[in-house]
């Protein structure tokens, strides 16, 4: 494959370092046997809403004492409630900080490649293999290699989303909390809590949808690695990086100077490749005259077909046997047919892959630079607003909210375009093109609760 097509900022990525995942010959019959012990881990979910709405002041003197007593702790900090949530949430956070290996290099995608490897033996090419069987290997390798990139991307978008989905929740958590204490010193009704209740709920629900989401590619990432121990999975994902590498400028960085993006496609594969010189030969062995021939005897078949719909589906018939019995005649036809519907197909592949790979550049610039972009000045115009006291509480709560997600927007499209990336590069290496259909899940819609 021509090396000018590959892109380098993913493959930068990749821990070159030869990993030691595989064990012995035995360790593959003590995954395989039930009676192994192994612990499994569970899956760590957010803490269960509250949902209890506390008594308001029993009269207007208790209300008073209550106002007064909450408003001296919010003047001790300087941003007033926000501050005070955040200083409690601190103090009462005992949970000790997740273990890493201090050495611990981040996970690759060649490192996951080269485990994968280790399990199969079948997409290696050796010697004595003619070259029908090399192509088939080349084929079946490009596709594992986008399998494995692929899984590697939505491993490590999964996690990412799985802590914006729990910074959301933190913010809306903060929204229910303040929205107690207004229910118990009598500033707000039961009904104005429910609404910043209904909010928390559905973040609770999106945050926990995220971490079983990050399990699920955590796992699938394990398997192709071949790792079986929970523990082993536990460290896989303690090695992710923290986040997909950023965007190149350009999307067609790998395009030929001439523009030939199906003749690229065309000299990737490798199939194709051992079909042209047989049926140049098939071709050039045709008595003159005999293809038009069969042509006019296809053409005929065809024009008698009925229409769709019009009598029974009968298959087009040819009833010259001068024809039909001839092989060299009957070998061309089929040598046609085949790099025919092969050459077309590429050609498809080869325009949808490229039109995809530049659509999802441009959504994911267009959801880093304008989506985030103005959902990040949205904010800090708010925190200005806010400050000011122009803003509440609770509208600068739900400006968070809205940064988180555009934050989530952003880097699930930029897993598309990494995941479009190396479809087109499995494409330049022979495979079949498959499009994404991991389309980004929207962040879960919450309802709006502003005000004071």
């Amino acid at each position: 494959m021509n090396t000018r097509f590959r892109s380098a900022p993913l493959w930068c990525a990749l821990t070159l370092a030869l990993p030691a995942w595989a064990g012995p010959p035995d360790d593959a019959l003590r995954a395989a046997d039930p009676d192994t012990p192994v612990a499994t881990s569970t899956l760590a979910l957010p803490p269960a809403q509250r949902l209890d709405t506390p008594d308001g002041p029993a009269d207007l003197a208790a209300a008073r004492a209550l106002w007064r007593e909450a408003n001296q702790r919010v003047a001790e900090f300087p941003r007033g409630h926000i501050d005070l949530l955040r200083w409690e949430a601190a103090q009462a956070d005992t949970r000790p900080a997740p273990a890493r290996a201090a050495t611990a290099t981040p996970l690759g995608v060649g490192e996951v490649l080269r485990a994968s490897l280790r399990l199969r033996p079948g997409l290696f090419t050796h010697a004595g293999m003619n070259p029908l069987e090399q192509a088939r290997v080349r084929i079946a390798y490009a596709e594992h290699v986008r399998e494995v990139q692929h899984a590697w991307i939505t491993a490590v978008a999964a996690r990412e989303r799985a802590r914006l989905r729990a910074a959301v929740l933190d913010a809306s958590r903060q929204g229910s909390e303040l929205g107690r204490r207004m229910v118990r010193v009598g500033n707000w009704p039961a009904a104005r809590l429910m609404q910043e209740q209904a909010i928390e709920a559905a973040a609770w629900q999106a945050s926990a949808d995220a971490e079983l989401a990050a399990r699920d590619a955590i796992e699938r990432l394990a398997g192709l690695m071949g790792l079986w121990q929970a523990d082993a999975v536990s460290a896989l994902a303690d090695r992710l990086p923290p986040g997909l590498p950023a965007l190149p400028e350009r999307a067609d960085a790998g395009l030929p100077a001439d523009g030939g993006v199906e003749a690229a496609v065309l000299r990737a594969d490798p199939l194709l490749a051992l079909e042209r010189e047989p049926a140049r030969r098939a071709f050039a062995a045709l008595p003159d005259g005999r293809w038009r021939a069969w042509d006019s005897a296809r053409d005929a078949a065809l024009q008698a077909l009925p229409e769709p719909g019009q009598g029974p589906a009968m298959p087009p018939h040819i009833d010259q046997l001068g024809l039909l019995r001839d092989a060299r005649l009957q070998e061309a036809e089929e040598q046609r047919a085949r790099l025919l519907a092969r050459a077309s197909e590429r050609r498809a592949m080869a325009r949808s892959a490229w039109a995809r790979l530049q659509a999802s550049h441009a959504f994911a610039q267009h959801a880093e630079r304008h989506i985030a972009g103005l959902a990040d000045a949205q904010q800090q115009e708010g925190q200005l607003r806010y400050n000011g006291m122009f803003d509440s509480t609770w509208q600068l709560l739900a400006s968070a909210r809205q940064r988180l997600d555009a934050l989530d927007s952003a880097q699930q499209a930029r897993a598309a375009w990494w995941r479009a990336q190396a479809s087109w590069q499995a494409l330049l290496a022979g495979a079949p093109y498959q499009p994404d259909t991991a389309a980004p899940a929207a962040a879960a819609a919450q309802p709006d609760a502003g005000g004071h």
